[in-house]
């Protein structure tokens, strides 16, 4: 299985804002249940797709500053940024299926 790199505050502008290529960031906690669903999901399309996207992950109790400003407030929220932008928002955890279609512009 693939593993997802984690990023934080301190580094996330030059992993995620400043990527030649589009990210994709879940928030997520050790405590929440759905995104615990949700991870073993991402390591699958990381090992299928991560040549396209770089696949990132924040633990939002570590790092509160990022997801207070990206107002992430229910988690997983899962954002994909493009040239500095999020260009694709999802909340809540989802079966793979409707990952990858939420996805499919990016992978």
């Amino acid at each position: 299985m693939a593993n997802i790199a984690a990023v934080t505050d301190a580094d996330f502008e030059t992993q995620v804002l400043k990527s030649d290529k589009p990210v994709l960031v879940d928030f997520w906690a050790e405590w929440c249940g759905p995104c615990r669903q949700v991870a073993p999901i991402l390591d699958e399309i990381n090992a299928q797709h991560g040549d396209k996207v770089t696949f990132l992950k924040m633990n939002v109790d570590e790092n509160p500053v990022t997801p207070s400003s990206y107002r992430v407030t229910g988690i997983p929220t899962i954002n994909v940024y493009k040239d500095g932008e999020v260009v694709k928002s999802i909340v809540g955890a989802k079966p793979k299926a409707a990952l990858l279609k939420e996805l499919a512009d990016f992978i």
